[in-house]
């Protein structure tokens, strides 16, 4: 007589297990964006409607130092692992991590795993992410365009080289959806063209190059109007009818910081964003208690529990997150939900990548509390499509919810190539 247990053992097991992680893929596009990694994690899952279940992911900034953390030691934790067990993998990488201080790379690192995780559950259920987070909370996700170009994020070959600026775009020249350039230059005539595409909000970097040229200490009162002067004339020319933010990357210390503030309170932005640099929440706390503008902070944050204590101290009237850079889709699930017991709206972060963008749409969809999605409406038409195979589009001021299953979008396999210098591969 066949042994009936032990013939549907491997099944039994393999449904309780799930699909293994079989190989860990990573590649840099310096040809697109040099500041990328790409992530696909493959399973032996087969194929679901005749497309192989892989897993897709990404983070932003030091890259090769982000795929070294993948391939030297998460590897070893993922590699015939359960590819469906994502908090399991998420608390043991994220302790071990934390274990040695790992906010950087290591955590970008887990991040661009777990969307890949994400991405691979949502496949072998038939369903994008955001119906596995508790289905939808809106029909659309309304965004708003950072004043970015084509190539935000990306070493123009032509531009002067300014080493060392993270979170800084080149200034543009004029062109279509050359926005960096336009919001300092013709700033009325893009307020009417965003609005003409149906953006309701727009975000400026407008004292970036006060701070390049004269510090963040203090600034001189020639400083100061030149960093407003472009949103006056968005009001001048369209009054009301756009809302405007301020970004101030961080760069500014307190004194400069109230100087910006006072300036910005006669525009009446939705919020300035990061005037300060955020290594301190309680001067924070202190400039947003002495404020008449909303603030907003910050995707440079990085822990659960850096949000905590911004929200315990009432640093802000929003908080921003990058689900590419605080751990994933899982913990930018947690830190929006955390957020809503505050009363506190969530912004969700993109100037990046194209995956970080999906994942912040998902979540997005699932939750409340998110009132916007940032993106660069240059990068959708030019770089974005060099990298996935699904076109984003922000349609009436909003982007229409991810359909397909998982995250919502592939790399292009030519991406993955052994013959580029910055692809590695891990497998069993």
């Amino acid at each position: 007589m066949q042994d009936e247990s032990r013939s549907v053992t491997p099944l039994r097991q393999r449904r309780v297990e799930g699909p293994r992680i079989t190989r860990l893929e990573t590649v840099t596009p310096a040809h697109v964006m040099p500041g990328l990694m790409l992530l696909r994690v493959h399973t032996d899952a087969g194929s679901v409607d005749g497309v192989p279940v892989v897993g897709h992911g990404e983070t932003y900034y030091l890259s090769s130092a982000v795929a070294a953390v993948i391939h030297d030691w998460m590897s070893r934790r993922l590699l015939g692992a359960d590819a469906t067990a994502i908090e399991s993998h998420w608390r043991f990488l994220y302790e071990r991590a934390m274990a040695f201080g790992g906010q950087g790379a290591e955590l970008r690192a887990l991040s661009a795993i777990d969307l890949a995780l994400w991405d691979i559950f949502g496949q072998l259920l038939r369903q994008p992410i955001w119906r596995l987070l508790g289905g939808p909370v809106r029909d659309r996700v309304p965004v708003y365009n950072s004043c970015g170009g084509p190539m935000y994020g990306v070493s123009r070959r032509d531009a002067p080289r300014v080493e060392g600026w993270p979170g800084h775009g080149d200034p543009g020249a004029p062109g279509e959806l050359e926005d960096n350039w336009a919001s300092m230059h013709a700033p009325g005539d893009l307020a009417e063209e965003l609005l003409a595409a149906g953006f309701r909000a727009m975000k400026l970097w407008s004292f970036d190059a006060v701070y390049r040229r004269s510090g963040g200490l203090r600034l001189e009162p020639a400083d100061v109007r030149e960093g407003v002067a472009p949103f006056l004339a968005i009001r001048e020319r369209v009054g009301d009818a756009i809302d405007v933010m301020l970004d101030g990357h961080g760069f500014f210390a307190l004194a400069a910081a109230r100087q910006i503030e006072r300036a910005m309170r006669e525009v009446k932005p939705l919020w300035l964003e990061d005037v300060l640099r955020t290594d301190n929440l309680a001067t924070i706390s202190q400039f947003r208690r002495d404020s008449e503008c909303p603030l907003a902070v910050s995707e440079m944050l990085i822990t659960r529990e850096q949000y905590r204590q911004a929200l315990e101290l009432q640093a802000a009237e929003y908080v921003m997150i990058d689900p590419t850079w605080v751990g994933g889709i899982s913990e930018t699930r947690r830190i929006a939900e955390l957020a809503q017991l505050y009363n506190v709206p969530v912004l969700m972060h993109d100037c990046t990548g194209p995956l970080t963008l999906l994942a912040g749409l998902q979540i997005a969809m699932a939750n409340a509390g998110v009132t916007y999605q940032e993106c660069v409406r240059a990068h959708l038409p030019t770089l974005y499509p060099q990298l996935i195979d699904e076109p984003i589009a922000a349609v009436d001021g909003a982007i229409e919810p991810p359909r397909r299953s998982g995250i919502g979008a592939r790399w292009h396999e030519s991406l993955f190539t052994a013959d580029d210098p910055s692809y590695r591969c891990s497998e069993l």
